[in-house]
């Protein structure tokens, strides 16, 4: 299965170096950098992702799950300071009781490899204003550590090589390198393995947030305890063959069986993508299969858990459909925002601006 993706991607993707390219981040020469006199700050959006079915396979031999997901990301985000002044260290500031502050946290970790790489010094002050639900499977913790990443280099005026960045990102989560990427992101391997898919028209999206956090090791340890099963890799390559077809209609140019009026994620929606995690996470937490429910009800195209949870998402048809539906489920009693999914070149200008 792995190399039906990769053939795809392959024939029509474009390498970590063209992606970040891409994204406004091509190496620039530079010398050594030490602190400035004054204090450098920079402030960034850190985008949240959902993810656009994920299957979970086998437990390999380095005790990560063989994963295949599309990750989305969207509008909805936190805020990102970066603070570079003289002295040594790393702060984590944030009001949030929940987020660590000491070297546990993404962000310190990647911004230590960071600083280490670019020989950089100074002390590193990071604050986080959380706005994004903590263990809520939109890729918090991830897209906050490169949000810190990309505030850093900018605030030191020195860029990390691309392949650099995602091979620091990638060992810091598995997600995170997603994020050096944003909009449409095919995910294999750990997760961590990603590529770029064709920049994809912004859609509309309702989020639920569950009053509930959704611990993801314990999530996939409940999947090994119950599900996991020696047909793995035969679900696994029949994702694969699903999610092949998807990308080479997509880059072909050959029409979408309903013309191509509607936005092309609701055809990978049906080749019947799902969320493996559902499976044992919603017999956890049953408020988390209602909540999908709800949004089925209240007119989405498709609904999902994100990740492990306990997001769950909607897309629709319209902005106005989906205020619609919020404002249902809010008098329902769920805590529904109105998003829309961010293309590459959105995600970008907007985390900047």
């Amino acid at each position: 299965m792995v190399v039906e993706i990769t053939e795809v991607v392959c024939r029509v993707g474009r390498s970590f170096r063209q992606a970040a390219s891409a994204c406004g981040l091509a190496q620039k020469d530079s010398v050594r950098i030490a602190y400035n006199s004054a204090a450098m700050t920079v402030t960034v959006k850190s985008f949240a992702k959902i993810n656009l079915g994920l299957y979970i396979g086998g437990l390999r031999e380095d005790g990560f799950h063989e994963l295949r997901t599309v990750y989305q990301t969207i509008g909805l985000h936190d805020l990102m300071t970066v603070n570079v002044e003289r002295g040594r260290g790393i702060e984590i500031r944030c009001q949030h009781s929940a987020v660590p502050k000491d070297e546990s946290n993404t962000c310190y970790r990647i911004v230590d490899r960071a600083m280490a790489a670019l020989r950089a010094k100074g002390r590193v002050v990071i604050q986080i204003e959380k706005r994004l639900p903590v263990q809520g499977g939109m890729g918090g913790a991830s897209t906050n550590a490169v949000a810190a990443l990309i505030a850093l280099e900018r605030a030191l005026k020195k860029n990390l090589r691309p392949e650099e960045r995602l091979r620091i990102a990638s060992e810091v989560g598995s997600d995170l390198p997603l994020f050096l990427i944003g909009g449409t992101v095919l995910g294999v391997g750990r997760g961590e393995q990603v590529f770029p898919v064709v920049d994809l028209p912004a859609m509309a999206c309702v989020v639920v947030t569950p009053a509930v956090g959704v611990s993801t090791p314990k999530a996939f340890t409940e999947w090994d305890r119950k599900l996991t099963a020696p047909d793995a890799s035969d679900r696994m390559n029949l994702l694969g063959r699903g999610l092949s077809a998807w990308l080479g209609e997509m880059y072909s140019g050959a029409p979408f069986r309903r013309g191509r009026r509607e936005n092309p994620l609701l055809e990978l929606v049906r080749a019947g993508i799902k969320n493996d995690f559902e499976e044992v996470v919603f017999p956890e937490y049953p408020e988390l299969s209602k909540g999908k429910a709800a949004l089925e009800r209240v007119g989405a195209k498709y609904a999902s858990l994100s990740g492990s949870g306990s997001t769950l998402y909607g897309l629709f048809a319209s902005k106005e459909a989906a205020n619609l539906a919020a404002a249902k489920l809010r008098k329902q009693g769920w805590i529904a925002q109105v998003t829309m999914t961010l293309p590459r070149r959105e995600y970008w200008k907007k985390m900047l601006s």
